[in-house]
């Protein structure tokens, strides 16, 4: 037994091919624990309780939630609650959404040290826009960053990418005055290309030659790997800045705490293939559907579970844990406009529910009166006292 909403999941198509699946690709621990979670998730094998209306008595089953960030039912109120907290904390001007993508022939490299790899993308990532942002040419200011990693493609490739939210200025040096940045740019694309390209290049360099990072056997040393990734264009995708907070808010929501593919993409899964949408930026962002086998789709979508314990949001520059008692504050004071409130922060999910939907969740929707009381599944045995 289960709770579902959608008419297909990624939990059914695991449970109908785990088996041909893991036969085919042995996965590490990290990516079994995923699996067994997402099967897991709302059934009775994590427990639950049986919800009934102290009105009607109408009763609805209902049960426990995995939790894992890979499951795509389990991130709705994270996300939200996430959101709102970083909305409190970004300065009220103008942001860049500007997104890092490697090239292709470093994705083998990747994909075998994806911990050290991914990190090195995102500290890539931060001094890129950190130096940049120093440069009297552009700003001349310290900047503040936020970084989320995603991993996948429309169509579940492996397409390790970096987007972050660049507020459109920063710091003076002596921390006496808020420079604003450019309307249009923050910095020339071009310019982030280039620099991003060599910061990466010299970090993997010397990692490989700590022997921190190993190299693909089709790759003899790191100068035939430097060779290629200079001989490709790296590409830097810069939108225009947010015109207001709502729409930053609203940008942020769609972005993070997201996994590969979620379940409203599934369109059918019949005859051991599975059928989902996808948006296809070359020919305009139109949508269309794509076909694969389930054991290619499963394969697809497990090469998108991050190392345990990995971090996939970061923070630079006055934006970093580190300087937010200091120099986020006095950006607040020196910028002198109202920021958005956090009304989320602390809230258990009912709460959240009820102010995010506008509906009370607790509230009957039978007879639209009594409210839902909440009785573990299950009746423990009656002890005589003594």
């Amino acid at each position: 037994m289960e709770n579902k909403k959608q008419a297909i999941e990624i939990a059914d198509i695991l449970r109908d091919n785990q088996h041909a699946f893991v036969s085919h690709y042995p996965l590490c621990a990290v990516q079994q624990k995923a699996l067994h979670d997402m099967m897991a998730c709302r059934t009775s094998e994590l427990g639950g309780h049986t919800l009934y209306c102290n009105h009607c008595h109408h009763q609805v089953q209902s049960y426990n939630s995995c939790r894992n960030r890979n499951c795509p039912k389990c991130q709705y109120l994270k996300r939200m609650q996430w959101v709102d907290k970083l909305a409190a904390t970004l300065p009220a001007v103008k942001h860049f959404h500007i997104v890092f993508t490697i090239p292709s022939c470093l994705h083998g490299l990747f994909y075998m040290n994806q911990k050290m790899a991914y990190s090195l993308l995102f500290k890539a990532v931060g001094e890129t826009l950190l130096k940049c942002a120093s440069n009297t040419h552009y700003l001349g200011a310290r900047a503040g960053v936020v970084a989320l990693l995603h991993t996948w493609g429309q169509t579940l490739t492996y397409h390790p990418h970096v987007h972050t939210i660049v507020p459109a200025g920063g710091l003076s040096d002596d921390g006496m005055e808020w420079i604003p940045g450019a309307k249009t740019f923050f910095v020339p694309v071009k310019v982030l290309s280039a620099v991003f390209r060599g910061i990466l290049c010299r970090l993997l360099h010397e990692s490989v030659c700590q022997q921190q990072i190993t190299l693909p056997y089709t790759i003899p040393d790191f100068e035939t790997l430097k060779a290629k990734c200079y001989a490709n264009k790296w590409v830097v995708y810069a939108e225009k800045p947010f015109a207001s907070p709502e729409n930053l808010i609203r940008y942020l929501g769609n972005y993070t705490h997201r996994v590969a593919i979620s379940n409203h993409r599934i369109v059918e899964y019949s005859q051991g293939k599975v059928t989902f949408t996808y948006k296809d930026y070359k020919s305009g962002g139109i949508r269309k559907n794509m076909t694969l086998e389930a054991i290619e789709f499963l394969r697809r979508f497990v090469q998108h579970v991050l190392p345990s314990g990995f971090c996939k949001i970061r923070y630079f520059g006055f934006m970093a844990m580190c300087n937010r008692k200091s120099q986020l504050d006095l950006c607040f004071s020196l910028i002198q406009i109202p920021t958005w409130i956090s009304t989320l922060e602390g809230l258990q999910a009912s709460e959240i529910m009820r102010l995010i939907t506008g509906k009370d969740p607790a509230l009957c929707p039978k007879c639209n009166i009594g409210k839902y009381i909440s009785q573990p599944i299950g009746r423990l045995l009656p002890v005589e006292p003594g």
